[in-house]
């Protein structure tokens, strides 16, 4: 009997799928049963080759050997992974098997895993595709009733094929060239480049701004604060102070008049729902959370706790096929905090809308929001209830009713001059009730107002002068770096709109798959570096910018080739013509690198030597790590100084940075708190130590009244292993 082979992406998957499909016959490394053998990939199994299998002369780096331009790039195993490369191997070349599904991840990287794979097996069998964005069991079975045909998929695997094959021409042409020509561990691409570009020019904009003092006015008029408006610019700011005092004058022994009471009804809908970028910056805003830990929290919840949907999202709305859905998924979610809104929004039929449904504003997958699995809420961890919290929130707000007031405007009249007190009467809290907390920003200005009559003439109270000077730009944070790499269009130097547009609707630089990492690179090669939760371009990052072709810092670069590549992926242009223009492009930053007079030198220099090599060590810093590095990229000795880590100052509560080895490792606070690691260890253990079984209680009571439900937190699930003392002890 022929068999058909399902390919995952993650064991964790194939463990779902295997259930599904029945396959309780379990092997080393696949699930099998009389109609289906199910496997995986652990990610990537097969990649692109590198440069050494074409010619071993390119193990050593020579400048002199670049450009590196293959006719065609071959594909290689990953060594760690080979074994079970070869058991999916083995299971897809089996004479029973005639079909193979691919199951990875429904997404352009995810058909590259597959598809890499079944090319180095060179396996020519009939393919179709599961593509879903759950994996519950009835999201699995609803995909494998309605598998879709492989070649439909031909062409996002051309675009996949293509981006790898860019990635790798330029970029190991473009990182040996610097790396050689430099003698210093270099590296750049077309993302991560125009990426610490954007950080360089805030951090130019920061270093150049120029503050002005500003000047405005506001009169108190019945316990009422009206700010003042220059009739000539519409502005409550003038920075003119001589003007601002004229103004004053004129004001002086007049009386006010109510020329105009102006009421408006207004609505505020929901915020949209998350795509990945906007709950990973939510997640960084809110926790803390970097970019990389909130896309594993998320992988989590929708691979393991599977009540969330595929985390790789760009969109924010819904399909109109899922609306039927939705009834469902919100009785999964009754056994929670939520569930008097639940109750209340299943009092009446579920309206789709625009502003949450829409089909043309969904590519691959759809916003994020809760699967129909039953939810477990006491198997969460504190993170990962955090997370689902925030996506829960936004998924219960676009049901509910939108936040509706009434906005009501005061003009009064002094002269000839205008004055604005603004005022806000509540309707309809709305969607604003599952959130339970005051929006400031609502708020800004606004006041109570008592009763006013127009054409009322009133007397003044108050002239009251103000002043303030404009601020620079913020550095960015690592939520704000990911906003505009979503859309870096105002760092974009085009008079091109349709590019403009295209990187606007190919998401920007990157990926919501990618942008993380890129962020995480960055800091990893020490090109960026943080200072608190603020995001600084290195000595190194800086110079870098300097000896990098021009073109890879824009990007414009990164807009041209994705718009390529999406015509790729819609069969309007044959990728072989793209991968030609790489290899051109390649040749060409080559050539300018080589040709280049710029100079790099480190501006990092330590007093100490390489134990290895002699040379002078760098001092560097990454997310997490203070280190000392070889400056020589053939030596690569590395030594940690200091790591910041989760312990807690006692006098400031801030993170406190680990210094030293073994014994000699000392807690070094910025406030000037120094303990030694011995010292430290032993307070945590005496304050462990006096806490009993009512203190944990409370705590933990007082944790879960905060969350307003029971989560096993981390902290909790530790404290519950103590041996508590009675207070009778």
């Amino acid at each position: 009997m022929s068999k058909i082979l399902v390919l995952a992406e993650k064991p964790s998957v194939a463990k779902d799928i295997a259930k599904v499909l029945k396959c309780h016959h379990k092997e080393y490394g696949f699930f099998e049963n009389s109609k289906y053998i199910i496997t995986w990939a652990l990610g990537h199994l097969v990649t692109l080759a590198d440069p050494e299998r074409y010619n071993s002369k390119y193990k050593t780096w020579n400048l002199h050997d670049l450009p590196i331009i293959p006719q065609d790039l071959k594909l290689a195993i990953i060594p760690k992974t080979r074994k079970q490369y070869n058991i999916v191997k083995t299971q897809m070349a089996r004479n029973d098997v005639n079909e193979i599904v691919i199951a990875t991840d429904a997404g352009r990287e995810g058909e590259l895993v597959a598809r890499w794979i079944i090319e180095k097996a060179n396996i020519r069998k009939k393919i179709n595709r599961l593509w879903i964005s759950s994996v519950t069991d009835k999201a699995i079975t609803a995909g494998f009733n309605n598998l879709k045909a492989g070649h439909l998929y031909e062409n996002l695997y051309a675009s996949a094929k293509s981006r790898a094959y860019a990635d790798w021409y330029v970029g190991i042409n473009a990182t040996r060239a610097l790396t050689t020509k430099y003698n210093a561990q270099l590296s750049c691409g077309r993302v991560q480049t125009p990426t610490l570009a954007i950080i360089a020019k805030r951090e130019s904009e920061i270093r150049n701004f120029q503050p002005k003092t500003f000047y405005g006015i506001q009169v108190l008029v019945k316990n009422i604060i009206f700010t003042w408006y220059d009739k000539l610019t519409n502005d409550r700011k003038t920075f003119n102070e001589t003007y601002r005092n004229e103004v004053i004058t004129k004001l002086n022994h007049r009386s006010a008049l109510i020329s105009q009471i102006k009421t408006t009804h207004k609505f505020q809908v929901a915020p949209c729902l998350y795509n990945l970028t906007l709950l990973q910056r939510d997640a960084n805003r809110i926790y803390g959370f970097s970019p990389k830990e909130t896309l594993a929290i998320m992988q989590s919840l929708y691979e393991y706790h599977k009540i969330l949907t595929y985390p790789r999202t760009d969109s924010n709305y819904l399909t109109t096929d899922i609306v039927p859905t939705l009834k469902e998924r919100l009785q999964a979610i009754k056994n929670s905090p939520y569930h008097k809104t639940i109750e209340q929004i299943l009092q009446a039929p579920i309206k789709a809308n625009k502003a949450f449904v829409d089909d043309k504003k969904v590519s691959d997958h759809h916003a994020i929001i809760p699967t129909e699995e039953q939810l477990n809420i006491n198997k969460l961890n504190d993170r990962e209830f955090k997370i689902y919290d925030l996506v829960i929130k936004r998924f219960l707000a676009v049901l509910y009713p939108a936040f509706e007031y009434d906005e009501i405007k005061v003009t009064l009249t002094i002269g000839d001059e205008q004055f604005n007190a603004q005022g806000r009467k509540i309707i309809n809290q709305g969607f604003k009730e599952i959130y339970n907390y005051h929006d400031e920003e609502m708020d800004l200005n606004l006041q109570i107002l008592p009763e006013l009559k127009l054409n009322e003439k009133l007397k003044l109270d108050k002239i009251i002068s103000t002043t303030g000077q404009t601020n620079p730009p913020r550095p960015f944070t690592e939520d704000t770096l990911l906003q505009v790499m979503e859309n870096p269009v105002k760092y974009m130097d085009s008079s091109d709109k349709t590019l403009l547009k295209t990187i606007s609707e190919t998401g920007g630089l990157g990926t919501v798959a990618t942008r993380a990492d890129i962020i995480e690179k960055l800091f990893n090669t020490f090109l960026i570096e943080k200072r608190g939760k603020d995001i600084y371009i290195t000595g190194k990052g800086k110079q870098l910018l300097e000896i990098v072709p021009e073109e890879l810092k824009s990007p414009l670069l990164t807009a041209e080739w994705e718009q390529k590549l999406s015509q790729i992926a819609k069969g309007e242009l044959n990728e072989s013509t793209y991968i030609t223009e790489m290899k051109k492009y390649a040749q060409i930053v080559v050539k300018e690198i080589k040709n280049s007079d710029k100079l790099f030198k480190h501006d990092n220099l330590s007093t100490k030597q390489c134990p290895k090599c002699g040379k002078f060590l760098l001092e560097v810093k990454t997310k997490d790590y203070k280190m000392l590095t070889c400056q020589d990229r053939s030596c690569n000795y590395r030594q940690t100084v200091a790591k910041m880590t989760n312990a807690r100052c006692p006098v400031c509560h801030k993170r406190l940075e680990l210094y030293g080895e073994a014994e000699n490792q000392i807690f070094i606070c910025k406030c000037g708190h120094k303990e030694k690691l011995a010292t430290y260890n032993a307070r945590m253990k005496k304050e462990k130590n006096k806490l009993s079984k009512k203190d944990v209680a409370k705590y933990i009571n007082k944790i879960n009244k905060e969350n307003d439900v029971a989560v096993n937190s981390s902290l909790a699930d530790a404290l519950k292993e103590l041996k508590l003392k009675n207070k009778a002890d």
